[in-house]
């Protein structure tokens, strides 16, 4: 359907849509990720930072939970898209060290530990230092041990894997050795991102690029289940990995559109190392309910 005016569909024996794939093996599911459909054991790699659960203003997602009910829905989530995951597949799991709104709560250690219950091994923490310090504001109780606030400006990336760390099929890696000697050592420094891209909590394009190239090899699949603003999707274009990104928000999927869209200049030719997911079918977004076509078409 290259160069058509109409949405390209497919059928499926359930009568559901089927997903609508671009030619360079990118896939977006306009769905939730406790329901959309994706093939068990199918994913090499997954890279995402799930909503926080600190009230940000998304387009389709509560923020605001209370914490019982975040970590329930994080259980939930962990659990599912661990059966999404070869026996060898892995995680890169951003997430802040802690949160302050609505009361102290530790962020990090409680979905370490959720994660674990889930049946996911722990292999190590990643530091990400995000140089934010010169946006702090809040100190608690100013130059008095009363009730002083401490404010770590970093956040972190927890790296769980499923059966095995070590990849049992061998692939073709494209990190140098700089970058490898470099992104061993677990404290990562780079800025984030600007929320010009259209959405109120995106991270940098870094962080997604250096995990894809670390921990997955060229061709590898690799899943992001809150896509967001698309940035690892736009890091699968820029690396040569298939991608599928699952984003509750149609908004947001429209924005996922126009960047992949936009991101000629990144790509690395995916077709060049994998086979598109459907040759028949160049558009980028899939609903369950409506079919969001990339601009242009």
């Amino acid at each position: 359907m290259r160069g058509s005016n109409t949405t390209a569909t497919t059928s499926r024996k359930d009568n559901r849509p089927s997903p609508l794939v671009n030619r360079k093996g990118i896939v977006v599911h306009n769905a939730d990720i406790l329901t959309v459909e994706i093939e068990p054991a199918s994913i090499d790699l997954i890279v995402t930072s799930p909503p926080y659960g600190v009230d940000v203003k998304y387009a389709a997602f509560d923020d605001a939970l209370p914490y019982d009910e975040y970590l329930r829905f994080t259980t939930k989530w962990l659990t599912r898209c661990r059966s999404f995951l070869r026996p060898d597949g892995r995680m890169c799991l951003n997430l802040p060290l802690d949160k302050n709104k609505g009361g102290q709560q530790s962020v990090y250690a409680d979905v370490v530990q959720i994660a674990k219950e889930a049946g996911w091994s722990y292999f190590s923490t990643i530091v990400w230092n995000e140089q934010n310090i010169s946006r702090r504001t809040a100190w608690g109780s100013w130059l008095s041990a009363s009730a002083p606030y401490v404010i770590a400006p970093v956040e972190v990336i927890v790296l769980l894997y499923k059966g095995s760390w070590e990849k049992k099929s061998r692939g073709t890696s494209d990190i140098t050795r700089e970058e490898f000697i470099a992104w061993t050592n677990g404290m990562w420094t780079f800025g984030g991102e600007s929320r010009s891209v259209g959405h109120p909590a995106p991270f940098p394009l870094e962080l997604p690029r250096r995990c894809l190239k670390m921990f997955s090899y060229v061709g590898d699949t690799v899943l992001d289940p809150f896509a967001g603003s698309g940035t690892t999707l736009l890091a699968c274009l820029a690396t040569g990995r298939r991608g599928i990104g699952v984003e509750i928000s149609s908004q947001y999927c429209e924005l996922i559109s126009k960047r992949l869209t936009g991101a000629h200049i990144l790509e690395r030719r995916l077709d060049k190392f994998v086979e598109p997911l459907d040759k028949g079918d160049q558009s980028v977004v899939s609903s369950d309910d409506q079919r969001i076509k990339s601009p242009g078409s």
